[in-house]
C-alpha cells in the first residue's frame, strides 16, 4: 500500500459508498464496488480480516454470519467465503457500542477515488427515459348520431 493518508482516503470513501448504498434505491452498484475495494485491499495488505460475526437482523430467521474487514480505523462487514469459517475466530454478537469515525466525503469523489483504486468500470446512473405527453383521445363521430345536450333530451 502507497502511505497511511492513501489508505485512509480509500477507507473513508468506502465508509461513504457504504453509508450511501444503504438508502440508494438500487444499491448493487455501490455494494459491488465496495466488495472488490475491499477484496483489493485484502490482496494488497491495506485491510485485514479480523472475525466472523452475527448478522443483526437475519433474513427469513436464518443465522449467518458476515466478515469483519478492518481498514485503518474503519470496520467493515462482508460476505464470508468457505475459508473464513475455518481459518477466523467467530466474535460472536456485534459490538453496538463500536461506531466508525464520522467522515464526510462526497458520493462522486468516493466513487471515483475507488474505481480508480479497483479498475473497474462504475456503471452511471441510467438517465431517465423521457416521454412524450399522451395526445387527448378524441372520439370519431359521424354525422348521422344525434347528441343529447342533457338527461333528459333523453326522453322523448
Amino acid at each position: 500500500m502507497a502511505d497511511a493518508n492513501s489508505l485512509r482516503e480509500l477507507a473513508v470513501a468506502i465508509y461513504t459508498v457504504n453509508r450511501h448504498a444503504k438508502t440508494a434505491p438500487d444499491n448493487r452498484p455501490l455494494y459491488q464496488l465496495k466488495k472488490v475495494a475491499i477484496a483489493k485491499l485484502l490482496e494488497t495488505g491495506g485491510a485485514e480480516k479480523v472475525g466472523l460475526h452475527f448478522v443483526e437482523n437475519p433474513k427469513y430467521s436464518k443465522q449467518h454470519s458476515t466478515v469483519l474487514v478492518r481498514c485503518g480505523e474503519f470496520l467493515f462487514h462482508t460476505l464470508p467465503e468457505k475459508d473464513d469459517f475455518a481459518q477466523l475466530p467467530h466474535l460472536g454478537e456485534q459490538d453496538l457500542e463500536f461506531r466508525n469515525p464520522q467522515e464526510r466525503m462526497s458520493l462522486k469523489t468516493a466513487r471515483e477515488l475507488l474505481t480508480n483504486f479497483t479498475g473497474i468500470l462504475q456503471e452511471s446512473a441510467p438517465t431517465p427515459s423521457v416521454k412524450k405527453p399522451q395526445q387527448k383521445k378524441t372520439r370519431r363521430v359521424s354525422n348521422t348520431e344525434v347528441f343529447r345536450s342533457s338527461y333528459l333530451d333523453g326522453k322523448r
